[in-house]
């Protein structure tokens, strides 16, 4: 029985030891946090106070957060989910395109026609030829003309620019027609399809208000008013809307047929086997009426537009 009291009284004492020895070891412990915590604090408070005081410090420690910030948020935008978690759902409205099957016979066919002609995707053509038709009864126009200068001019690029600065799809001189893009935000609007060729239009029906004629008119935007020689331009457009004119009146037209050959073209080959006569026989103003070189009426770009189109085909 004694021994048992002994072992009895022995485990109490450990026990009672040990909560003694925890209850000290916590105390301490808590003592060195607080004391920690304080100086922690207090190195903190004086850090504050330093930096507080000196602007430049200041700013710098703001620069590298900022930076830091930046960096996180670039690298989580470009995460290859996050491209389409936030995907922009106005895209759609922003895009210059349209079903073909919601235009008419008429557009529907000119539409296929010069998507096959100049390789671009139906939708973006069909809206521009939904467009052409809205323009030309808004202006009295025909909307295959339209399209013809679209074609022979950039080849429905909308972002296209020539030598001397015209523009998009119907190369509009942007710096001489600013004040027309001032209602679209600016001359940057150039480069939005639809802007473009309202803009264009505009001009087109200007240039031949002035002339009087739609040939005329169209020397008059290729900026061949005053030179007796347009290079074929008049020529090429007028022929490339007889195309689509063909196809409106039910007639089979290949997306690959070629425009005929100018008549200037023609006739500036004739002098070459025209035998010489001598400076006696000649007919009188022979000299006068020599051609100029065509190359010198194609730079002249100043009125209405360029033709970026126009100018490659016709250098060949």
């Amino acid at each position: 029985m004694s021994t048992f009291r002994s072992w009895a009284q022995l485990r109490e004492c450990v026990l009672a030891s040990t909560r003694v020895f925890l209850a000290d070891l916590g105390h301490g412990l808590l003592a060195v946090g607080h004391n920690s915590l304080a100086v922690l604090g207090l190195a903190v408070l004086s850090a504050t106070f330093v930096v507080g005081g000196r602007a430049d410090v200041r700013g710098t420690l703001e620069a590298q957060a900022l930076d830091w910030l930046l960096q996180r948020q670039e690298a989580r935008s470009t995460d290859a989910g996050d491209l389409f978690d936030h995907g922009d759902l106005s895209a759609v409205d922003r895009a210059t395109a349209v079903d073909p099957s919601e235009l008419n016979r008429q557009q529907s066919v000119v539409a296929n026609w010069l998507s096959r002609r100049y390789r671009v995707a139906p939708e973006p053509v069909a809206r521009l030829v939904q467009e052409s038709w809205s323009l030309g009864r808004r202006v009295g126009l025909e909307p295959t003309l339209i399209l013809a200068i679209v074609a022979v001019e950039s080849s429905f690029n909308p972002f296209a620019q020539s030598s001397v600065g015209a523009q998009g799809l119907m190369q509009v001189m942007t710096r001489v027609h600013d004040d027309k893009y001032e209602a679209f935000g600016g001359n940057h609007a150039a480069f939005d399809p639809l802007t473009n060729l309202r803009v264009g239009v505009q001009v087109l029906k200007d240039c031949i208000a002035t002339a009087g004629s739609v040939e005329g008119g169209l020397r008059h935007y290729v900026g061949a008013a005053n030179l007796s020689d347009d290079g074929g331009y008049a020529f090429k457009v007028m022929a490339e809307q007889e195309f689509m004119t063909q196809l409106l009146q039910g007639r089979s037209v290949p997306p690959t047929a070629r425009l005929p050959v100018p008549p200037v073209a023609t006739a500036q080959t004739a002098p070459a086997v025209e035998p010489e006569l001598p400076p006696a026989q000649a007919p009188a103003g022979k000299a006068a009426v020599k051609p100029a070189p065509v190359k010198a009426a194609k730079t002249a770009k100043i009125a209405g537009a360029g033709s970026t189109g126009a100018q490659v085909a016709l250098v060949q």
